[in-house]
C-alpha cells in the first residue's frame, strides 16, 4: 500500500518567533494586508493564488474572478454564493473560509485555508499504487461533507475527482461550491441556468461550464441535472459521488463518449455495466452493489442519503 504523496514543502511552514510576536500596526490598511502573491491555478472563471496574510503571518489561499468576467453580475453572484456557502458549511471536510472582500479595484475576492495536496483525479491517474481502502475512505469523507451540506439544504452539484482534495495529513476536502443550489425560506429558488437551448452537442467531452449551458462536468452529472429538472434535490449529489465510486472500482466512468451528446444519451438511457465486468481487479460485491444503487437513473431507487452510503462503505466489504 502506497501512502498518498506528500506535497512540496511550504516555505512558510516553520513557525518562528518573529512571525508570532511581530507588532500589529496601530492603523491597519486592509489593502496592504496580503503580499507575496503566487498563482496556483487559473480556471475558466477564477484565478487562485497563494499569498501571505501579513496580519497573521500565515500563507493562505486567495481567489478572485478572472478580469474578463469580474464585472459580470451573474458570475459575481455565483462567486459570492461560493464564498458564503463555503463559510456557512463549517465541517472538517470543507475548506475553512477566512475573508470576503473587494480589492483596490473594487473586485471581489475571498481568502481561505491553503491546503497542500493532490486532487483525487491526480491520484486516480496512478490508481494502481493505492489500496482500495484508502480510496474508499476518501469517498466516505466526502459522504460526510455532503450529508452535512444536505442537512443544511445545500446541494453541491459538481462532485468530481477534480473537486476532491487529499492532503498529506489525512485531510479530505470537498472543494468548489460555485454551482451550489440553495433555496429561499418559502422553498423557491432563483436559477439563472434554465436556458434550454442546446449548443454543445458536438463538443468534445471536458469540463462543461455555464457558458455552454450545462453546469458541472457532464460525465458526473445525474440524469435530472442534464434535464435541468426544476425539482432537483440532494440525490443528484449521491449520483455524482456514485460515479466517482464506480470509477474507483472500474477504472472508468459509467458513461463515456467522444462528444457531450453521446455521453448525455448514455446517462439518460443506457444501463451501465457492472464495474466487475470492466476490470480484472477483484471488485467487492458490496461496493459494486452500492455504486450501482447510487447511479440508478430513477431518483427514488437511489441510495436514500449520504448517511446510508457512508454506513455501507464502513461495513466489512473486503
Amino acid at each position: 500500500m502506497t501512502s498518498f504523496p506528500e506535497p512540496p514543502s511550504d516555505e512558510y511552514a516553520i513557525v518562528y518567533l518573529e512571525n508570532t510576536d511581530k507588532e500589529l500596526p496601530i492603523k491597519l490598511d486592509q489593502n496592504m494586508r496580503y503580499a507575496y502573491f503566487k498563482t496556483i491555478a487559473r480556471g475558466g472563471k477564477a484565478i487562485v493564488m497563494s499569498c501571505k496574510d501579513l496580519h497573521l503571518s500565515r500563507t493562505i489561499c486567495y481567489k478572485k474572478l478572472r478580469p474578463e468576467i469580474a464585472n459580470d453580475p451573474i458570475e459575481q453572484q455565483r462567486f459570492l454564493r461560493e464564498a458564503r456557502v463555503s463559510a456557512l458549511l463549517q465541517h472538517p471536510n470543507t475548506v475553512p473560509m477566512y475573508e470576503l472582500g473587494r480589492d483596490t479595484k473594487g473586485q471581489y475576492y475571498f481568502t481561505m485555508k491553503l491546503v497542500h495536496g493532490y486532487t483525487l483525479r491526480e491520484i486516480l491517474d496512478y490508481r494502481e499504487r493505492y489500496d482500495l481502502k484508502q480510496l474508499i475512505n476518501v469517498i466516505i469523507q466526502i459522504g460526510y461533507a455532503l450529508e452535512y451540506a444536505h442537512r443544511h439544504r445545500v446541494i453541491h452539484r459538481d462532485i468530481k475527482p477534480e473537486n476532491i482534495l487529499v492532503g498529506p495529513f489525512g485531510e479530505v476536502l470537498l472543494l468548489d461550491w460555485g454551482l451550489a443550489k440553495v433555496w429561499n425560506p418559502d422553498g423557491s429558488s432563483s436559477e439563472e441556468e434554465t436556458d434550454k437551448s442546446e449548443t454543445i452537442s458536438h463538443k468534445k467531452v471536458s469540463s462543461i461550464t455555464d457558458a455552454e449551458k450545462l453546469q458541472g462536468t457532464i460525465t458526473y452529472m445525474s440524469p435530472e441535472q442534464i434535464r435541468r429538472d426544476p425539482d432537483i434535490d440532494f440525490r443528484t449529489d449521491i449520483f455524482s459521488l456514485g460515479v466517482v465510486l464506480y470509477e474507483i472500482l472500474a477504472g472508468q466512468t459509467p458513461a463515456s463518449g467522444e462528444t457531450v451528446e453521446e455521453v448525455k444519451v448514455k446517462i439518460l438511457n443506457d444501463a451501465p455495466p457492472k464495474p466487475s465486468s470492466l476490470t480484472n481487479v477483484n471488485v467487492p460485491r458490496l461496493l459494486e452493489t452500492t455504486a450501482m444503487k447510487c447511479i440508478d437513473k430513477a431518483v427514488d431507487k437511489r441510495m436514500s442519503s449520504c448517511a446510508e452510503l457512508v454506513r455501507l462503505l464502513e461495513e466489512d466489504w473486503s
